[in-house]
């Protein structure tokens, strides 16, 4: 029987098919393979006649995949960080862009709790966010005037919401349907660090061919993905309508005279994203060495 894994929980992973939910364990012979089944994969299984649990028998080929979180088939990310409690962190947001864009799949921005946004960083961000390409979308405790838009943008679409742990994901989600009704929390005022409350993933159905994939918070991302540093430039999205006009084929955007991508720090390539690039180059550079 067919069916597709929502939700994976201590090794049973939770199997919709035309029957119902069927809770499953995966076959010895996947680890063997170095196969491991994430939610949103597209599976076959086998139902015990015993006790109506099953196996999963085949994994189907992926038409898309994350590894942070680990999901699969999905259409687009929406990548959701709050301007305070947690404090922006633009670097790791920057690290969720590269991912999502190494992997082919169309991503947005959520900002959250723009109520706390004293010092008005808000509109710089997001403007910045926007010129680059991006759909960047911003609520509030009291503002949910681009819930619409999420709305809409979620219709006939697997959607990943992600970001680090107390940002307001599971708030968003509940916002934007209320009979999911998933468990929130507060952020630690002493850390600034949210406090867990999604230990799973899970895939949620919204309405007919809609669903959103909930998953847990992080607080850092690695880069490994990325083998070498001189690939990385490609998934800086503003960096390419410059690259070809660089003197050198192979350029890494550093120290090369006559670099157009770096005549444009300033102008059309903001000196933040520079910076997380530079910082990604070494990231890199050293995990290549370990």
């Amino acid at each position: 029987m067919k069916g597709t894994i929502i939700k994976l929980v201590r090794g049973i992973y939770y199997v919709d098919t035309e029957i119902g939910v069927i809770k499953c364990k995966a076959r010895g012979l996947f680890r063997e393979k170095d196969i491991s089944p994430v939610v949103g994969d597209k599976v076959e299984i086998r139902i015990s006649s015993e006790d109506q649990t099953g196996y999963i028998e085949t994994v189907y080929p992926r038409k898309t995949e994350l590894i942070r979180p680990a999901v699969a088939n999905i259409d687009r990310a929406l990548i959701v960080f709050s301007i305070k409690q947690p404090e922006l962190n633009t670097y790791l947001l920057d690290k969720n862009l590269i991912m999502t864009n190494y992997f082919g799949i169309d991503s947005s921005i959520c900002f959250t709790k723009s109520d706390l946004d004293s010092d008005e960083i808000l509109n710089r961000y997001v403007e910045m966010y926007r010129n680059i390409g991006y759909t960047v979308y911003v609520v509030g405790k009291t503002d949910y005037s681009d819930l619409e838009s999420i709305k809409e943008s979620l219709v006939g679409r697997i959607t990943s919401v992600s970001g680090p742990s107390g940002v307001g994901k599971s708030t968003l989600i509940n916002k934007i349907n209320p009979d999911i009704n998933l468990k929130t929390s507060s952020v630690s005022l002493k850390t600034e660090r949210g406090r867990h409350t999604t230990r799973h993933v899970e895939l949620i159905p919204l309405e007919k061919d809609s669903y959103i994939i909930d998953t847990p918070g992080f607080s850092s991302l690695g880069l490994d993905f990325i083998l070498d540093e001189r690939d990385l430039s490609d998934y800086f999205i503003e960096f390419n309508q410059y690259a070809d006009k660089c003197k050198f084929l192979d350029c890494m955007h550093i120290n090369e005279p006559e670099c157009a991508v770096k005549e444009e720090i300033g102008n059309s390539i903001y000196q933040s994203r520079y910076d997380s690039y530079i910082l990604f180059i070494n990231e890199i550079k050293k995990n290549r060495r370990y």
